[in-house]
């Protein structure tokens, strides 16, 4: 399998191989290693042969699986949401650090997604925040569903909520934290995403307009409305789009901080400004 893979030229074909065959399997890594031995039956092997050639066209390996690991928690995915990847953890991360650096005080803090997709990052600040409620929100309906079954396999159920909008359109605030992971990739740059991404990601997460700003455009000012005062707003953002976005935070009159926080690439990956009190 893995060989098969690296004659693709598919990156980390060992770790894509180990994978499926440990979903054909059932076996985590340890028991790929005690059994490696063991003759796979002929169903095994017509599964693994099936999902060999979903991968070796294209169909990313999460996809194939239908779940992904994001911040060490599992999710499950649909057709209708991205696959979490590790650059957005950094949103996680400098979400984290400014909730930490001053918390809510005196209640429990509120936190929204605003196009919560899987509900990666929802859920993953509400694991770290133990007190915390949170609120996704989604045009998609399926997007939604998804999120809402992560929950309850999270064990979050009974501290979120999700509802069907426009960015942050029916919401009612105040919030502490409001995050968000928009579209953002230049509507002429998607015919040249990898085929993973542009094949299998749901376009509506990815076409952010001519220029890549209209979702910044449209939930930044929502946002500003919506937040607390002392409240922060965290927003993942594409190469090179880091500054734009603080000029927009600064316009709905939201101070920026800090520096975005690069992901591990070097890219500025995660923006955030705070609704300064009155």
């Amino acid at each position: 399998m893995a060989a098969r893979l690296r004659s693709a030229a598919i990156g980390e074909a060992e770790i894509e191989a180990r994978l499926l065959v440990g979903a054909v399997l059932g076996l985590d890594l340890t028991g790929l290693i005690t059994q490696a031995g063991r003759p796979l039956t002929a169903a095994e092997s017509s599964q693994l042969e099936r999902y060999a050639q979903r991968r070796l066209v294209g169909e990313p390996v999460a996809r194939i699986l239908g779940s992904k690991e994001f911040w060490g928690l599992p999710f499950q995915l649909s057709d209708a949401t991205l696959v979490p990847r590790p650059d957005t953890e950094t949103v996680v991360a400098l979400a984290l650090e400014i909730f930490r650096d001053d918390p809510a005080s005196g209640r429990p803090p509120r936190i929204a997604d605003i196009g919560v997709g899987s509900g990666a990052i929802l859920l993953a600040l509400l694991h770290e925040i133990p007190d915390a409620f949170g609120v996704g929100t989604d045009v998609s309906l399926t997007a939604l569903g998804t999120a809402k079954s992560n929950a309850a396999a999270l064990g979050l159920a009974h501290r979120s909520a999700f509802i069907a909008c426009y960015y942050a359109a029916a919401l009612a605030g105040p919030f502490d934290l409001i995050v968000s992971n928009p579209p953002y990739i230049p509507s002429g740059d998607i015919a040249n995403l990898s085929v993973e991404v542009r094949d299998y990601d749901p376009r509506l997460a990815l076409d952010g307009g001519n220029d890549g700003f209209d979702a910044y455009r449209a939930l930044i000012p929502q946002a500003a409305q919506l937040l607390a005062p002392g409240g922060a707003l965290v927003v993942e953002a594409g190469q090179g789009q880091a500054r734009g976005i603080e000029t927009l935070m600064a316009a709905a009159a939201l101070e920026v901080e800090r520096p975005p926080k690069a992901d591990l690439a070097g890219v500025l990956r995660a923006v955030s400004a705070r609704k300064m009190p009155p």
